[in-house]
């Protein structure tokens, strides 16, 4: 009898340790629906695993993406503000209908003369990021350490980098912070690559999402008139743009006490979201049907962060880069690091979140690529380094004897070749 209870914890445990589905991670939270949207959650690993004897962290190579934002474009808060206006005034709508035509309206005046501007949480997260790292890594950030920050010209991403270098000179006024935001970084901090309508990637995530709709009932339910629901309004599109609003919603003031989330159900939620994870992938990631070679978009970039930890590794205190960006670029970054695992390829579009493509774990607002590099002296020929995904330790595809750290010089080796070999593809 002992033996068999025994057995039964062993598979209670078994289950327990299993990993939540996404399907039910959304359930338990909806806001993670958002994909790049989701506002940047705290780290979920709060103690990093302490470096080999001897070893102290004494730079930091960076790349983040902007906080959270307003909606870049103006359709994305008018589209379904103005279908229901109209609804309304041909008194198509039912009282759910009004009542969420007054929350569009209140979330619509909230950002009017906003578009893509930094919100007052996406300001909260930069000071928070930068603290953890300050706290995280002191030896980095001693009297006379170098902060060398450059940005996008975007002015979200402007505003990102001066809240993140402002919060570390709070917590040490004799910092020595420079900070630029020029076109000139462009070739390393942005070189943006777009899905083109006449790929077979775009027309396979047409064929995914024509199979995976789920518009009838979230937008069915604010009609009293189907007759006019039918004729004259693009339910697809209406439940498109009603979602984004919903899913961007937390990253503003106003989501602290108004929600559309109560429009879709758990599975619906999980159905849109497959969604964007897919388009994610085929857009950014290793996939055959988009060439297979999107990831490289960001060579510049690495080779940026090489070379500038290289010309590092022997001053005595060269604190840390900054850069500030877009997930455009985060996005095929870690695919290009095959961080985590993210640059594999996934064949079966149906089974990209079971099989770990997931990308709210990627790019959410602030998200982050942090290099911590380790010597025992300014003389130390092994370098070591880790790198930190949205401010957890992450895995490479390198010898793993002191994972998670790694060898700088087997990192070199092995990302130059890489980007040497793809430059010399005819």
């Amino acid at each position: 009898m002992r033996k068999l209870l025994f057995l039964f914890f062993l598979l209670s445990v078994a289950v327990v340790a299993q990993p939540q589905s996404v399907r039910e991670e959304l359930r338990q939270n909806p806001s993670l629906a958002a994909s790049n949207f989701l506002a940047y959650p705290s780290p979920s690993q709060q103690r990093l695993t302490p470096a080999p004897k001897g070893k102290k962290p004494f730079y930091i190579s960076h790349y983040g993406r902007h906080g959270s934002r307003y909606h870049t474009k103006a359709i994305d808060y008018e589209y379904a503000l103005e279908t229901l206006r109209r609804a309304d005034a041909k008194g198509a709508l039912n009282s759910l209908g009004k009542d969420v035509l007054q929350r569009l309206t209140a979330i619509s005046a909230e950002a009017s003369d906003r578009l893509g501007d930094l919100t007052p949480l996406g300001v909260e997260q930069q000071h928070d990021i930068a603290s953890r790292m300050y706290s995280r890594f002191p030896e980095v950030f001693k009297k006379g350490a170098v902060v060398d920050a450059r940005s996008t010209v975007t002015p979200r991403c402007i505003l990102t980098m001066a809240h993140f270098t402002s919060q570390l000179l709070l917590l040490n006024p004799k910092l020595e912070v420079k900070m630029d935001a020029s076109e000139h970084d462009h070739t390393y901090l942005r070189q943006l690559f777009r899905l083109d309508a006449s790929t077979k990637a775009s027309a396979r995530y047409k064929e995914y999402c024509d199979l995976h709709e789920c518009w009838q009932r979230p937008v069915g339910q604010l009609f009293a008139d189907t007759a006019y629901l039918n004729r004259y309004v693009n339910g697809e599109r209406l439940n498109y743009y009603l979602f984004r609003e919903a899913v961007n919603l937390q990253s503003s003031e106003l989501g602290k006490t108004l929600s559309l989330f109560d429009l879709f159900t758990s599975e619906e939620l999980y159905e849109m979201w497959r969604m964007n994870n897919v388009w994610w992938y085929l857009g950014f990631g290793f996939s055959d049907l988009n060439g297979g070679n999107i990831p490289f978009s960001q060579a510049n970039l690495l080779r940026n962060i090489i070379e500038q930890a290289d010309s590092c590794l022997h001053l005595p205190r060269p604190g840390c880069s900054l850069r500030f960006g877009h997930d455009t670029a985060i996005m095929p970054l870690v695919c290009l690091l095959n961080l985590n695992g993210y640059g594999r390829k996934f064949a079966d579009l149906e089974q990209l979140d079971n099989q770990g493509w997931v990308d709210y774990r990627i790019s959410p607002m602030s998200s982050n690529v942090q290099f911590v590099f380790y010597r025992s002296s300014t003389a130390d020929d092994d370098v070591l380094f880790k790198v930190l995904l949205n401010e957890n330790e992450a895995t490479l595809p390198l010898p793993d004897d002191l994972a998670p750290y790694y060898h700088w010089n087997d990192f070199r080796r092995y990302y130059l070749e890489l980007l040497d070999s793809y430059s010399a593809r005819p």
